[in-house]
C-alpha cells in the first residue's frame, strides 16, 4: 500500500469524510449541506496539500471514483454532491449521520 493510499484509508476510517477542492461548486454544495446539518466531518482539500494529486489517485484505486466531492459514511463510499443530494431528498442523510455518530446535539 503506498503512503498516499495508507493517508486516505485513515481519513476513511472516520465516522464522515469529505475528500474535496476548496474551489469545486459540488464541494461546496455539499459541505453546506453536511454544515445545515450540523454534521461533523473530517475534511481533506485536496488542492490545498502538496500530495493531492496522489490522494486522488489513491482514491480512485479505494472506491472507484476520482473525482470530488468524494463521501464516506461509516467508511462506507456515500459518492459524490449528487449522491449526498439524493440521500437528503431521501430523508435518508441524516439517519446515517446520526448512526455515525457525527450529528452535533
Amino acid at each position: 500500500m503506498t503512503q498516499a493510499s495508507t493517508k486516505v484509508q485513515q481519513l476513511i476510517d472516520n465516522s464522515v469524510v469529505v475528500f474535496s477542492k476548496s474551489y469545486c461548486p459540488y464541494c461546496k454544495q455539499t459541505k453546506k449541506t453536511l454544515d445545515e446539518l450540523n454534521a461533523e466531518y473530517e475534511l481533506l482539500e485536496l488542492d490545498e496539500v502538496s500530495d493531492g494529486s496522489a490522494l486522488q489517485d489513491a482514491l480512485e484505486q479505494i472506491s472507484g471514483q476520482r473525482t470530488v466531492p468524494n463521501v464516506y459514511i461509516k467508511q462506507q463510499h456515500i459518492g459524490g454532491n449528487s449522491d449526498v443530494q439524493s440521500l437528503k431528498s431521501g430523508g435518508k442523510l441524516a439517519s446515517l449521520l446520526k448512526e455515525a455518530g457525527a450529528l452535533k446535539a
